[in-house]
């Protein structure tokens, strides 16, 4: 007898409908905020390459100045009144989405270090018992020298960590998430 193994409570595919399907928003930054507009075009693979269609994104940053719209932020001055600083979007058939915003700000970090300008990402999907956490960077930010969180990673895996500027389109930064395999995006244990 062979003993094949099976998938134990699984999340989904049902989170197009639990999580987007009235409040899908892809746009963290209104036309009038303040600072460098972006486009992050961002892809989910599993670890044979394949598109994860059914999975659903979450992001979090802080507005042009490093500031967040939360009472714990500190920071005595007001959020950018045309900037959201959370967005969610389910992905196409093509296990991807886009979201517009404005390049986020250096955040405050323990020990009054800066933190480079980061979006935090949370990846929700059909076989997850819990999202996966990781963060998306610009590369050639030369704050990203100073991470303090970028730091702990090995050198060998911070790549899976940036955006790259896109080729044809101002503006552009494309980033992909591997969930497992070879070029696996580093996670966080938040």
């Amino acid at each position: 007898m062979k003993l094949v193994p099976t998938a134990s409570q699984t999340a989904g595919p049902f989170l197009h409908l639990g999580l987007t399907n009235k409040g899908s928003v892809g746009r963290i930054a209104g036309q009038t905020a303040e600072g460098e507009r972006v486009r992050i075009m961002l892809w989910v693979r599993d670890g044979d390459g394949v598109p994860v269609s059914d999975a659903a994104i979450e992001v979090w940053q802080a507005d042009a100045l490093g500031r967040y719209p939360h009472p714990e932020d500190g920071q005595s001055t007001d959020c950018d009144p045309a900037w959201r600083g959370f967005a969610r979007l389910a992905l196409d058939q093509q296990g991807s989405g886009v979201f517009e915003s404005i390049k986020p700000g250096r955040v405050s970090g323990r020990d009054n270090t800066l933190q480079a300008p980061h979006l935090n990402v949370s990846i929700f999907a059909r076989g997850l018992l819990k999202q996966l956490v990781t963060r998306i960077y610009f590369a050639g930010d030369k704050a990203n020298l100073e991470d303090p969180v970028l730091a702990l990673v090995p050198e060998a895996r911070r790549e899976t960590l940036m955006a790259h500027p896109h080729e044809s389109d101002p503006g552009g930064w494309c980033f992909e998430i591997r969930l497992c395999g070879d070029g696996e995006t580093v996670f966080l244990d938040v």
